[in-house]
């Protein structure tokens, strides 16, 4: 003990010094070994945390996966942008590569012009785009490998799809592990694969969009509406604004879910996308899917459609020769406070716009369970049909509006023990042409079946146009192809619905976030209350700078048309006094517009205070406090009692 006394004080602090720096290298690298994969997410809404759906394609990985970031690092010289975009893709696969416990396998290649690297990028499908004079191309893209040499290949991250970055690598990781993908069937009476025999070539219309987005993740398949008979591969049924089927078809339909298959109906009383193909004057066909529908204990309100004031849409329209803006009570913008956020088919959906919607009501069918899973607020009313039909008064469905004060609903689910709507076994073929007697029925390839051998899991959506690009997406070309930019999450829906409906709830939640950033509440707040007290100021002086200019200028054209003319004294001094007051007025405009930012750059600074500053300040103080106080505890042991 004397020994340690002995010891120079200064060489117990360089040691001590020593090990502390010893110790804080140790628990950094043990935090960084035993805590990569661990991280905290502080944003509101959990903007960084990544969706169960996605931890749960990770985890479902059996095989290895590669993927290739490919990354010129002049393009993210020449565009910010793009450079912090990159940090996001890598920091989320290498987020991705710790999850999947290795079976993600993650390289990182820069491709500059005439590299290997450059040749690897365009031999794997990806774009590049100038980034000089010398027509130097840059790259940014993803390519995936399976063991089974399936590819698939992001050609270029463009920031228009920052908001969905997650759900374009998860889909990705998803398709590469699960390369054998089950069967969607589609039938409707719509064109929605494109073309519409109805109408000439020249006017044929492009392949709907949510068709892509379903095609991603699944095998479609189309069911012509005259089939009676379901084909075996298929295992979704989706049916979209069923009208004009035979009994036939119906029977088919019938026996599919009777057997075990599932459906997504889209339905309709007023289907706007239809309107093209029926006269102009009159109303949209309806679908007419109540036989099945009532069997299954909903029914789709005959000639009402769903409307609501808290919703609706802000749309231009024209009144009495003017554009004005109006809410249009008809369609409507659905968020979060409109769903059942507890079922999983909508996960993390944030926004949904619908047109024209029908409503669903139940039948109170014994053994069945109908759960809403969309429905209006309360500030709801049921709207007829017609009154959107051809051109609608936009103001007037407005002005009557009258709230019924209860929920509307727009789709739900239906789980239960559905019997067949055909209880006396398949329907007869039609009559051939000029036959008296109905033949009888054809020998059905199954067996009829009078109830569904276990509970039915069916959706029930009351809204046709919600499916068609121009509710939910807009669509660009991009370097030759063609670039879908969502403003809602109306695919993401319906491939939701189909996840749940195959019954892998893998991709469940990993849709939706249609936001990557979220705003700064406090600058709003700051941002309007200064425009509400210099917005009047500034428009005054605005309309005072507006009327000077006007005398100037009429004083200006009346020398210019006199030709060489000699104004008089009293001219010349309005003009001066004009350019005095146009001068004075600007300075004064522009005080009030600096004024307008002041507050907004004082909370900038204080935030930038508060980011560099203020921690390392609290640290160096609180350090300084414990030092203080361990000096103090000495000096009190070193008094002799």
């Amino acid at each position: 003990m004397k020994r340690l006394q002995s010891v120079d004080r200064g060489k117990l602090a360089l040691g001590g010094l020593g090990l502390a720096v010893m110790l804080l290298f140790a628990v950094n690298i043990f935090s960084n070994a035993s805590f990569q994969s661990a991280k905290l997410d502080l944003t509101q809404g959990k903007l960084f945390t990544l969706s169960q759906g996605t931890r749960n394609v990770l985890k479902g990985i059996d095989e290895p996966v590669t993927l290739k970031l490919y990354y010129t690092k002049l393009l993210g010289e020449r565009s910010p942008q793009h450079a912090n975009l990159f940090e996001r893709v890598r920091e989320l696969l290498s987020r991705y590569a710790d999850l999947s416990g290795g079976r993600i396998r993650l390289e990182l290649l820069h491709p500059e012009p005439f590299s290997d690297a450059e040749d690897r990028a365009v031999a794997g499908g990806l774009q590049g785009v100038p980034i000089n004079s010398a027509g130097d191309l840059g790259y940014f893209g993803l390519t995936g490998n399976n063991t089974t040499d399936d590819q698939v290949v992001i050609p270029f991250f463009t920031t228009e799809r920052e908001a969905f970055l997650e759900y374009d690598l998860t889909k990705m990781v998803f398709t590469l592990a699960n390369p054998a993908r089950q069967v969607v069937g589609v039938m409707s009476p719509l064109p929605l694969g494109g073309g519409d025999p109805m109408r000439p070539p020249f006017q044929q219309s492009p392949r709907w969009a949510v068709l892509d987005q379903v095609n991603e993740f699944f095998q479609v398949l189309p069911v012509p509406v005259s089939y009676t008979e379901i084909p075996d591969n298929v295992d979704i049924l989706m049916v979209v604004h069923p009208h004009g089927l035979s009994d036939a078809t119906l029977y088919a339909i019938d026996q599919f879910v009777l057997r075990g298959g599932r459906v997504l109906a889209f339905v309709d009383a007023n289907a706007e996308v239809d309107a093209m193909s029926a006269s102009p004057a009159g109303p949209s066909p309806r679908s007419d899917f109540d036989k099945l529908l009532n069997t299954w204990g909903v029914k789709l309100v005959e000639n009402k459609i769903a409307g609501d004031l808290d919703a609706a849409r802000r749309v231009n329209v024209r009144v009495a020769g003017k554009t004005t803006v109006a809410d249009y009570v008809a369609w409507l913008t659905l968020s979060e406070k409109n769903f059942d956020t507890g079922d999983a088919v909508i996960g993390d959906i944030g926004r949904l716009n619908v047109a024209s919607a029908g409503i669903l009501e139940k039948t109170g069918v014994e053994g069945i369970e109908v759960t809403p899973l969309i429905r209006t607020g309360a500030r709801s009313m049921a709207i007829d049909a017609a009154k959107v039909a051809g051109q609608p008064d936009v103001v007037g469905m407005f002005r009557d509006f009258k709230p019924g004060g209860a929920p509307l609903t727009l789709a739900a689910r239906i789980k239960g023990t559905v019997n067949s709507a055909f209880p006396d076994g398949p329907p007869p073929p039609p009559k051939p042409d000029g036959a008296v007697d109905a033949p009888a029925a054809a020998p059905a390839k199954a067996p009829h079946r009078k109830q569904s051998e276990k509970p039915a899991n069916l959706i029930v959506v009351a809204d046709v146009d919600m499916l068609h690009d121009r509710f939910w997406t807009d669509t660009r070309e991009l370097m030759g192809r063609r670039l879908l930019v969502p403003f809602a999450n109306n695919a993401d829906f319906v491939v939701n619905a189909l996840d749940n409906l195959s019954g892998s709830d893998a991709m469940i939640g990993l849709r939706g976030r249609a936001q990557s950033t979220r705003p700064f509440h406090l600058v709003q707040e700051i941002r309007q209350a200064a425009e509400q007290q210099y917005r009047s100021k500034e428009q005054s002086l605005q309309a005072k700078l507006d009327d000077v200019r006007q005398k100037l200028e009429a004083l200006e054209r009346r020398r210019g048309a006199e030709g060489d003319i000699v104004l008089s004294a009293e001219d010349r001094a309005a003009i001066d006094k004009f350019r005095s007051e146009m001068i004075a007025t600007r300075k004064e405009l522009r005080d009030v517009q600096r004024a307008l930012r002041e507050d907004i750059d004082r909370m900038d600074a204080w935030l930038k205070f508060l980011n560099i500053a203020a921690i390392p300040l609290l640290l160096g103080l609180g350090t300084i406090v414990v030092t203080m106080i361990d000096r103090l505890k000495r000096k009190i042991r070193a008094v002799p009692a």
